[in-house]
């Protein structure tokens, strides 16, 4: 494989982009060599879902458009990064707090610490941000144990 993959699709930010985003993602996925029914590939997903998610239901129209980055370095690490037009950088909730939505961020960190990896969220020069995520290519079998409760995965 090649040292460096890179793809990338800019969507409007509707609804019906969180599933367009989702099926990106694992195709993408696919193309490198994951199969879609793996962690990695399962992670990713979600990963993406609830950023995209974000976007569609945070920007209050003021981001027409996001746009989904994905990067494999040296079949090790696994960058995913949506970045959108809106300038108000996403609030920090404890993991504890108990609502029905406003986790998403909560979920990100909590699957990005599982795996070992990291989080950024950082303003871009247009104004508007890009939350990005680095995983490990290949999840460890036994994920590091992470301070999230409750079910956090979704079908």
């Amino acid at each position: 494989m090649a040292d460096h993959l890179e793809a990338s699709v800019t969507l409007p930010s509707d609804p019906a982009s969180v599933a367009a985003a989702r099926t990106y993602v694992v195709g993408t996925l696919a193309e490198w060599g994951m199969s879609a029914d793996t962690e990695v590939s399962d992670t990713a997903r979600l990963i993406v879902s609830e950023l995209a998610t974000n976007v569609v239901q945070h920007t209050l129209g003021q981001s027409p458009t996001f746009t989904v980055d994905l990067a494999l370095v040296r079949d090790e690490r696994l960058r995913i990064g949506v970045t959108d037009s809106h300038p108000r950088l996403p609030k920090r909730l404890p993991a504890a707090v108990q609502q029905d939505n406003g986790r998403g961020l909560v979920i990100i960190r909590c699957l990005t610490a599982e795996y070992g990896g990291r989080l950024r969220v950082r303003p871009t020069r247009e104004g508007g941000k890009t939350v990005s995520v680095e995983l490990p290519w290949s999840l460890p079998a036994a994920p590091v144990p992470a301070r999230c409760h409750g079910n956090h995965r979704r079908a």
